[in-house]
């Protein structure tokens, strides 16, 4: 009898032990975790508010989703280098020395601005149909023949500064929900720059896959909360008045758009 209560006994700790490990193991997993998050004002998160004042004209919020993320999942170590504005040479120049071999995880969204994302919209807001076709047309022409080869260098060098990094590339929401009665620029302008954004995304997930790396695709969490849709909002609409935060994701567009796709991604 005191042989089998000993046996019993043990086969009780040993189960509570490996039950104790097996509810440790996330906890161990997130806190090995050192997360850098890159890019421009769509990792920043302009248009979210909640602006950490150190970070100047960078605007990086802590309603963005790399420190939503963050929040979440407790890393070992984060830290958000995402920049208002930022460029691939952005980027390359002044980004990457927040990464090293310690890295595990990086996000990035990148390559708008280089294609004259901002200019365009300007463009389009203020000079009509024809000048707005004409101008997503020419950054399409760049984008094609321009960006395949800038992202190559900047996913090459993020790889050498972060060589044990998981990368995780994010895109750019489709800013119209088409087929609308909707106040503003014409159905034209609207299906054109639409036709732009998902170019870019395409050559953002070819440069991803070619690197290795994960692409994390925001445009159908986004289906539904467009500018003209019948949902709520998730990007905010032309504002003359904060030119800065128009066609840049709400809180709610970093929360429920960027967040998850980036979650999943991250694994």
């Amino acid at each position: 009898m005191r042989s089998t209560r000993l046996v019993t006994l043990a086969i009780g700790v040993a189960a509570a032990t490996a039950a104790a490990l097996a509810m440790a193991a996330p906890a161990q997993a997130a806190s090995a975790v050192r997360y850098v998050a890159l890019g421009d004002s769509y990792s920043s998160g302009v248009g979210a508010g909640s602006y950490i004042s150190s970070s100047g004209s960078c605007d990086r919020s802590t309603n963005a989703y790399s420190a939503l993320w963050a929040a979440a999942h407790a890393p070992a170590a984060y830290t958000s280098v995402a920049c208002s504005g930022a460029t691939t040479s952005t980027v390359n120049n002044s980004q990457l020395s927040a990464l090293s071999s310690t890295t595990t995880l990086v996000s990035v969204t990148v390559g708008g601005n280089d294609v004259g994302f901002s200019n365009i919209m300007e463009t389009c807001a203020l000079q009509g149909t024809d000048a707005c076709v004409s101008a997503v047309q020419s950054a399409e022409s760049v984008a094609q023949s321009t960006l395949p080869g800038l992202l190559n260098t900047t996913y090459n060098n993020i790889r050498a500064h972060a060589p044990n990094a998981k990368v995780v590339v994010l895109d750019y929401p489709v800013f119209y929900q088409l087929g609308t009665v909707c106040v503003g620029l014409s159905a034209t302008s609207h299906a054109k720059i639409d036709e732009g954004i998902n170019l870019l995304d395409g050559i953002l997930s070819t440069a991803a896959s070619q690197h290795g790396f994960t692409f994390g695709d925001v445009r159908s969490v986004f289906v539904g909360h467009q500018l003209c849709g019948s949902g709520t909002n998730w990007l905010h609409a032309l504002n003359f008045l904060d030119i800065t935060e128009s066609y840049h994701p709400t809180a709610s567009g970093q929360s429920g758009g960027y967040l998850p796709v980036f979650t999943a991604a991250a694994g």
